[in-house]
């Protein structure tokens, strides 16, 4: 097919009203979660003084001493990371939920570790535990492997071809809306005093209840009930409630029944790992998150504030308000284009230019000594390195694994990408402040390094998935010995 003809036939299927109010309610119920993940990736930002503080008095009532610079700095890392390193540990449910127990039920599952984590965090300070403060962080990290891993695979199993990746997007705005709200709640100003920081901690509870009000009503993935389950009568039923357009349940129907002849009921772990068809999709998600997730991205939304603060900058907070605004905008840009443009060339655009922003931090942070007003050309540089992540290698790196891969995989696959997520957020986040002092700015070096390998890894080897099925992209890689440079006129990638 044409370019200029999959232009036409994408316009023409949005005028087919392919978005239902079900189908709606069901992405924007899913994404609570993401959005609870966000609000407590930003909100301990602007408050770190005042719950290091916390850490301290704590410790000075137990031993009679203030806690040491050294011990104070690596419990604060560990608060910091311990949520991504409970994601981590989380991301390894998602294949035996996702299999066992669908798309829908295993996010409301994982919702209940939110409830229990918050709950920790809540009662930290009436408890006088800093203990407490970090276990509650760690249990809702369990919560962010499940969820982030759980809510694309949903979302993209349930919306039709055209809005696929427009939808699994809305997972990465609501993270990043989840994120400012956290900036603005933490803030001084706010709710971010010595006074309320726990009641700040607690308002996730909101869109926890949100979800368990909403979800439940929601219809289950069709593919995981025709596919996974056999259960066809089930499928078409969903299908009915999820599309207006009956000759669109029965070709989606059709599809699934092709893909089915394809694949295997069960996939083991073992037979993913080695599997010839599976070979290229692994070295892919693990390249496209490796470099996303290592990018500068983490460094920046995790420790804007102390960034801005050495750049003598008085009011640091509100500049990592700026970084929260950047973000959320450009994730919203990314749904708009993720469509159009597709995914393969945005994950190269926004590689390119997250090496370009790291040489450029490099740059200006090695300067501000010698240079104090390069400080303002800095900032410029962190909002270009947001935008650029959130345009491409933000949203796509955390959906992209369950369109290139078939439906007994996608759940391994996720999981596969979790690990490889979250895992390297936890490693920035404990290591970043320490690698900060050792190497000062040319720890960006290696951030820019990173994306470039993630560049030319994906310029070589990713096919683009926009406007394709599942079992389309998946027939590329089955018996595949090689990829090579997709045609521009067509959708192939293999010879």
């Amino acid at each position: 097919m044409a370019a200029g003809q999959f232009t036409n036939t994408h316009v023409c299927s949005y005028a087919q009203g392919q978005l239902t109010a079900t189908l709606l309610t069901s992405v924007v119920a899913a994404v609570f979660g993401s959005l609870q993940i966000g609000y407590h990736t930003g909100n301990l930002n602007s408050p770190a003084r005042i719950i290091e503080e916390f850490f301290n008095v704590t410790w000075k009532s137990r031993n009679n001493e203030a806690m040491p610079d050294h011990t104070l700095t690596l419990l604060w890392s560990l608060s910091v990371s311990i949520k991504d390193f409970g994601a981590l540990l989380g991301s390894l449910g998602v294949k035996s939920l996702a299999s066992s127990y669908g798309r829908r039920n295993p996010i409301l599952i994982g919702n209940a570790l939110s409830i229990v984590g918050v709950s920790l965090m809540f009662l930290c300070k009436a408890a006088k535990s800093f203990e407490l403060f970090i276990l509650g962080r760690f249990i809702f990290g369990l919560f962010c492997g499940l969820t982030m891993c759980l809510n694309p695979v949903y979302i993209q199993e349930i919306s039709p071809i055209n809005l696929r990746g427009a939808f699994a997007s809305l997972n990465q705005v609501s993270f990043a809306s989840g994120i400012l709200l956290g900036m603005i709640v933490g803030l001084e100003t706010v709710l971010g005093t010595e006074n309320y920081w726990t009641f700040m901690l607690s308002l996730s509870l909101i869109p926890a209840i949100l979800q368990y009000m909403i979800l439940p009503f929601c219809p289950e993935s069709p593919r995981y009930l025709f596919i996974n389950c056999g259960k066809e009568k089930e499928a078409k039923a969903a299908l009915s409630r999820l599309r207006r357009n009956p000759d669109k349940i029965t070709e989606e129907l059709k599809e699934m029944t092709e893909e089915a002849s394809h694949i295997e009921a069960r996939l083991r772990v073992k037979e993913f790992f080695t599997k010839q068809c599976y070979r290229q999709p692994m070295i892919l998600i693990l390249m496209t998150s490796l470099g996303s997730q290592l990018s500068g991205f983490n460094a920046v939304i995790n420790y804007s504030t102390k960034i801005f603060t050495k750049a003598k900058f008085n009011e640091a907070e509100y500049l990592t308000l700026g970084v929260g605004v950047i973000n959320v905008a450009f994730t919203i840009v990314a749904v708009f284009l993720v469509e159009r443009a597709g995914r393969r060339k945005l994950l190269l655009t926004g590689f390119m230019s997250l090496a370009i922003c790291n040489l450029l931090m490099t740059l200006t942070d090695s300067m501000l000594n010698i240079v104090p007003e390069s400080r303002g050309f800095q900032v410029l540089v962190m909002f270009l390195l947001i935008s650029a992540y959130e345009l491409g290698p933000g949203p796509i790196s955390w959906f992209i694994a369950a369109e290139l891969v078939d439906q007994s995989a996608r759940p391994i696959a996720m999981a596969f990408v979790s690990l490889i997520n979250w895992g390297g957020k936890f490693l920035l986040a404990l290591l970043f402040p320490e690698l900060w002092k050792l190497c000062g700015a040319y720890v960006y070096l290696i951030f820019m390094l990173m994306a470039l390998v993630a560049f030319t890894y994906t310029m070589i080897r990713l096919p683009e998935t926009k406007g394709r099925t599942f079992d389309d992209i998946a027939a590329e890689f089955r018996g595949a010995e090689k990829i090579l440079m997709h045609d521009k006129t067509s959708f192939n990638t293999f010879s």
